[in-house]
């Protein structure tokens, strides 16, 4: 009976039902040209391992207290890259990229702004920075293969005020009051000390500057909840590993990853503890997806 949830996406157009389905992979038929048409370019930068990242067993640990998680993260998302953008417009329906739109939204004014992207993985995000009108635009990702994509479509669509970075979130290279947003999406719940980034961010900030997180929830409705559970956990695993040939084990570890991390009023503590003020919570589409905003 679950899946007959799906199609209600579809006769509702791009409005709620969608958000049943934003469960960790990031965010009309548009949603299935979109499959072709924003493919990425091949890298091989790395041959994907034969050894799974994240095995069954392992998914049933303590997957956020892990000290090899940046080694395993790290090598999930060099596996997914070239199919990541595909695999985030099909399951989610396109709402990843409505999420990120309605971010800067609330971020804005953001013409004159240096924004730094965190955890910026393909460019999404960034590129939604910079046409918004930032003044500059730096994207860190940890993954150089997420990265490669991010660059070759930057230098496509001319984005001349966007830079690309390898780095770590829990130790940017990067000078204290560096710029006036920091931005993460779907990506502080991939970093193995959140507190630690959290604290980098607030230290790159210029005095007065914002903080915006955007990162999935589990939905509070009990029926809304019971479909995205049943979507995440049974059939988009299957289905996106299938579509991006996927042996890390990335698409059993994204939702599992959701389940397991701190929840909304845990994160909101988190950000007051590195140091924001006025920190508000706004859920988005059934509390699928939230953007945590606070300021320096």
């Amino acid at each position: 009976m679950a899946y007959l949830l799906i199609p209600l996406y579809l006769s509702a157009g791009r409005g709620h039902w969608g958000s049943l389905f934003g469960c960790g992979i990031t965010p009309s038929c548009s949603w299935l040209r979109s499959y072709t048409s924003s493919m990425p370019p091949h890298t091989t930068r790395t041959k994907p391992s034969q050894i799974p990242a994240w095995s069954k067993d392992d998914l049933q640990s303590d997957l956020h207290g892990r000290s090899d998680k940046a080694r395993r993260v790290q090598e999930m998302f060099a596996s997914i890259a070239p199919s990541y953008d595909s695999n985030n417009r099909i399951h989610s329906f396109g709402l990843d990229r409505l999420w990120r739109r309605r971010v800067v939204k609330f971020m804005s004014p953001v013409e004159g702004l240096d924004v730094i992207d965190v955890a910026c993985g393909t460019g999404d995000l960034s590129e939604a920075f910079e046409r918004a009108g930032a003044r500059s635009v730096l994207g860190i990702d940890f993954t150089p293969e997420m990265l490669d994509i991010a660059r070759v479509r930057a230098q496509r669509a001319r984005r001349e005020r966007i830079e690309y970075r390898e780095g770590d979130a829990m130790a940017l290279e990067l000078d204290d009051a560096s710029g006036d947003l920091v931005s993460i999406a779907f990506g502080i719940r991939n970093v193995a000390s959140p507190e630690q980034a959290l604290a980098e961010f607030r230290r790159v900030l210029r005095p007065g500057g914002r903080l915006v997180v955007l990162e999935f929830s589990e939905p509070r409705n009990p029926f809304i909840r019971w479909g995205h559970d049943l979507y995440c956990t049974q059939l988009m695993p299957r289905t996106a590993a299938f579509l991006a040939r996927d042996r890390s084990g990335a698409y059993r570890y994204l939702p599992k990853s959701v389940s397991s991390f701190m929840g909304r009023e845990q994160l909101v503590s988190a950000m007051k503890d590195a140091g924001f003020k006025d920190v508000l919570q706004i859920p988005m589409t059934f509390g699928v997806c939230v953007a945590y905003i606070g300021r320096a």
